[in-house]
């Protein structure tokens, strides 16, 4: 079984997103973990777009990218530059991805525009997850 990490700066909303996605997309075909430079807790933000998309990430939990040191994983995607620049070195053969997604937690105005970036970067996400799957697994 293939081991996915997707890492980010807080691991609150965009990695949240994307290993919801993946979770979603393989089933059993393969582990997701995903972990933050730092760990913020996951939006709730977050939480609910998913949800609006009928994904589930209410009990995903906001995780340390020092958690993970000892898993070999095959793939590690990080979704920010942030965390792609202070991501620490693993003593692995993963193979790795990076896309630079916004951050909607950034996102300012009314509720809803600030629903509507996250709606806008969660379509993102999706869209790179599904080619992520089609291309290597």
């Amino acid at each position: 079984m293939k081991k996915i990490l997707v890492l980010c700066t807080g691991n609150s909303c965009r990695s949240q997103i994307a290993e919801g996605y993946l979770r979603s997309f393989l089933g059993e075909k393969a582990t997701i973990y995903s972990a933050g430079v730092e760990t913020h807790g996951v939006n709730p933000r977050a939480v609910l777009t998913m949800k609006e998309d009928g994904v589930d990430i209410s009990n995903q939990t906001s995780n340390n990218i020092d958690e993970y040191f000892d898993i070999d994983f095959d793939f590690i995607i990080t979704v920010c530059d942030h965390a792609k620049e202070r991501c620490p070195f693993f003593p692995s053969n993963a193979k790795k991805h990076h896309y630079n997604f916004p951050d909607p937690a950034k996102a300012q105005g009314s509720e809803a525009e600030i629903m509507e970036r996250f709606k806008a970067v969660r379509e993102l996400i999706k869209n790179y997850c599904k080619n992520f799957v089609a291309e290597n697994l």
